[in-house]
């Protein structure tokens, strides 16, 4: 059952490429980045995976659930499209969150990425060019000691 906000927020749409996976999940997310490493690289195809974190119970698959291709532990996994291949979202700290996948998102949601994670094995062929905080591994808000930022970035 979602939380007293979470019930309340703006759903947003998503899907996959070929549309038969689809979902609704909460505008309320907890938090926005930009993931370099190299299992994120890999699940996508590109140099890094925008995502948002969101409690797990905030996301409703609407459709498509039999299609489903999930690839690791139920408490901790990437759920992709069984036809087209997308990368929906990830189930991870210990099942209790989902990192939806911004690019399946089909409207705008209010947050944005705040910061470049795992950039220590980012891509040598791509060059970040915004000025976000950039991280050496994950930083989290739970244990500020993670946060190792950059040489020339500020948190």
């Amino acid at each position: 059952m979602p939380s007293v906000g979470e019930a309340s927020a703006r759903q947003l749409a998503g899907r996959c490429l070929c549309g038969s996976v689809r979902y609704a999940v909460a505008d309320a997310f907890d938090y926005c980045l930009n993931c370099h490493c190299g299992n994120c690289r890999r699940t996508t195809g590109s140099a890094f995976k925008p995502f948002a974190g969101i409690a797990r119970d905030a996301l409703r698959l609407l459709e498509g659930e039999d299609q489903l291709l999930v690839f690791g532990e139920p408490d901790g996994h990437d759920a992709h499209c069984a036809k087209c291949g997308s990368l929906l979202f990830s189930v991870v700290r210990d099942g209790a969150f989902v990192h939806v996948a911004l690019g399946t998102l089909q409207d705008d949601p209010t947050i944005r990425p705040t910061a470049h994670i795992f950039v220590g094995s980012k891509a040598p062929w791509f060059t970040i060019a915004d000025d976000l905080p950039q991280y050496e591994g994950h930083v989290t808000a739970h244990d500020p000691a993670s946060a190792q930022p950059r040489a020339g970035r500020a948190p």
